[in-house]
């Protein structure tokens, strides 16, 4: 996967490197204990890192600086739809520590992904939010994103995908 290297227009966005994947880490564990799910968390630095920067990157991470520290992220990939026939982008995570919300980092990360998309004719930007996480849900309508409420998540994991995958 092709990361995007240059600066983005906002200087306190700009993408992951390498040296960011122990604090990512950490905000993955902030992120699961805001989502009420401290225990969640499965991923490791080794982890991280080859997904983002190994030999084969299925992911990539643009992260929000704020006094020259890491303290948010949104780690995303590409996708594609059928129907428009152009690729998509899917933000799998965003979050920005609590001293760093209503700074416009949220915006920040969220522009820089919406930038990708542009530069690359990606067709959209689309990504979960928790039903219950109201601030999220008004931030991201005030970007002008709205719900697809007609949609259902569904999710195959654990025994269930092993079952399936096994035969």
């Amino acid at each position: 996967m092709e990361h995007l290297t240059r600066p983005t227009p906002d200087e306190r966005i700009r993408p992951a490197v390498p040296d960011d994947v122990p604090v990512l880490l950490e905000l993955v564990h902030e992120l699961a204990a805001y989502e009420r799910e401290p225990d969640a968390v499965e991923a490791t630095a080794a982890l991280l890192d080859d997904a983002l920067f190994g030999r084969a990157p299925v992911a990539s991470c643009h992260v929000a600086l704020h006094d020259g520290a890491v303290v948010g992220f949104a780690l995303w990939y590409v996708t594609f739809s059928t129907w428009r026939g152009l690729p998509g982008l899917w933000l799998e995570d965003l979050f920005v520590r609590p001293a760093g919300r209503g700074t416009g980092l949220g915006r920040g990360l969220l522009q820089a992904l919406a930038e990708v998309c542009l530069a690359r004719g990606y067709a959209r930007l689309e990504w979960w939010v928790l039903d219950w996480n109201t601030p999220a849900i008004g931030f991201y309508r005030s970007l002008g994103a709205v719900p697809q409420e007609d949609w259902t998540t569904f999710r195959l994991d654990g025994k269930a995908l092993r079952t399936l995958g096994s035969g």
